[in-house]
């Protein structure tokens, strides 16, 4: 059935994310959360399909990124502070996930800390480099970072990425990530994404065309 095979593509990176941990009743939640109202059976009928073994492990932790250990990592600079006396002082960045009946529509956002506003983003059907660059190179154009502008991000490989680095060598910005398992760093952008899952991403959209245009208008407008 296809729509089977739509809610693999759903669950898939949920159960990625969670290092493999989540069962159907994690997996259920987090899928609640996004919107996704499905049973428990169907989830576990599909994993079985897939494949898919939840690990079993003494004591679970939130995993929110998949990090790649081969990469470069920078010291954690930001350290909560969330504080800027001054337009593009600081900008923190982060990735989320968009529930629609096509699979999931990958957002990546950076935010100003200043004044909260998003001042680049990009959507994409993959969570890849190209995503995170793309709103990198969105921001560029419209504000012109100064040097050493302190950039945050999580250990993500998408930002962990040489490709991505050399961007932000390239405006001599001061490169800052989280360290692992600090769920709070990114506090500012986590707040602002559940504020538009909350006003405009509040059900799951019929298209990954529809959820761009809807996601489009809440940040522009």
């Amino acid at each position: 059935m296809r729509e089977d095979e739509v809610m693999k593509g759903m669950i898939q990176p949920v159960y990625s994310e969670s290092r493999n941990t989540y069962g159907s009743r994690r997996l259920k939640a987090s899928l609640k959360r996004a919107g996704i109202s499905t049973s428990r059976r169907r989830i576990s009928r599909l994993m079985k399909e897939e494949g898919m073994v939840p690990k079993q492990v003494n004591k679970w932790h939130p995993q929110t990124t998949q990090a790649d250990e081969r990469h470069e990592k920078a010291p954690n600079i930001l350290n909560q502070d969330f504080s800027a006396e001054y337009p593009n002082q600081k900008w923190v960045v982060d990735i989320t996930y968009i529930a629609t009946k096509e699979g999931w529509l990958y957002l990546a956002v950076i935010q100003d800390l200043f004044s909260r506003a998003i001042v680049g983003w990009s959507m994409q059907k993959r969570m890849t480099k190209a995503l995170v660059m793309e709103a990198w190179k969105m921001a560029c154009a419209w504000r012109h970072p100064p040097k050493e502008m302190l950039h945050h991000s999580d250990l993500g490989s998408q930002y962990t990425s040489e490709a991505y680095l050399d961007l932000l060598r390239e405006k001599n910005c001061l490169i800052s990530m989280s360290g692992k398992g600090n769920c709070y760093d990114n506090a500012s952008v986590e707040s602002f994404f559940s504020t538009l899952k909350g006003e405009c991403a509040d059900a799951v959209f019929e298209s990954r065309m529809e959820a761009k245009t809807n996601i489009f208008e809440y940040i522009e407008v």
